[in-house]
């Protein structure tokens, strides 16, 4: 039973963090501009010092029935968010840069920090928090701060991989820019970490947690 309790506790962590990947996918809603000569091309948007609004992954409903039967009890720690089965993160700085797709590797640069917020995870006497969430677009992964029972168990860990290939069309809000759709992954090295953590070995990298949004304030 402890085996499963652990698999279903990290699947739950990593459905918090999903919202980093939709910035990857961010590129391909740009215009074709280039620059003229053979050098680096010119981005087709720059957005400097991000500052809101938040980044969110809504939990499969199969991780919910999981945390409600084997009585889980997920948290939130910070400014964090929960409501109607989606973790919240407000964005807090960075910057990301975007060119065409196909003109410059990698086509998304730039980083999207979520510092003073994350989520926490409850099994019997141990207590994992994930926290500081840092996207890096240019790599699809997402990177954060874990702690175990008060104490540091990992900084900057690459927790989460990204596939924005389910994304959505480019939706708009007022003056928010809103992308919906991409998939979020535990990473290896996160399931080796959380596996250590609650002596298990039931935690998968790849393991498909839940889908992201990222909404991001243009004004």
């Amino acid at each position: 039973m402890r085996s499963a309790r652990n698999s279903k506790l990290f699947k739950t962590v990593l459905g918090v963090t999903a919202a980093a990947v939709l910035t990857l996918p961010l590129a391909a809603c740009g215009a074709d501009d280039e620059s003229a000569g053979g050098g680096k091309p010119e981005p087709v948007a720059q957005v400097n010092d991000l500052s809101g609004d938040n980044t969110a992954v809504l939990l499969d409903p199969g991780f919910v029935d999981a945390l409600t039967s084997l009585k889980l009890k997920p948290g939130v720690v910070g400014d964090a968010g929960f409501a109607d089965g989606s973790f919240s993160f407000p964005i807090t700085g960075g910057d990301v840069t975007y060119y065409k797709p196909g003109s410059i590797d990698p086509y998304v640069q730039g980083l999207v920090e979520h510092d003073g917020s994350g989520i926490s995870l409850t099994a019997g006497d141990t207590v994992a928090e994930l926290t500081n969430f840092e996207i890096d677009p240019g790599t699809s992964k997402l990177y954060g701060d874990v702690r175990v029972n008060g104490e540091s168990a990992a900084k900057h860990a690459f927790i989460f991989s990204l596939d924005g290939r389910t994304l959505k069309p480019l939706q708009t809000k007022g003056d928010d820019a809103i992308l919906e759709g991409t998939k979020v992954m535990i990473s290896d090295d996160a399931a080796g970490l959380l596996n250590d953590t609650f002596k298990t070995d039931a935690v998968k990298g790849g393991l498909l947690v839940g889908t992201a949004t990222i909404t991001i304030a243009t004004k």
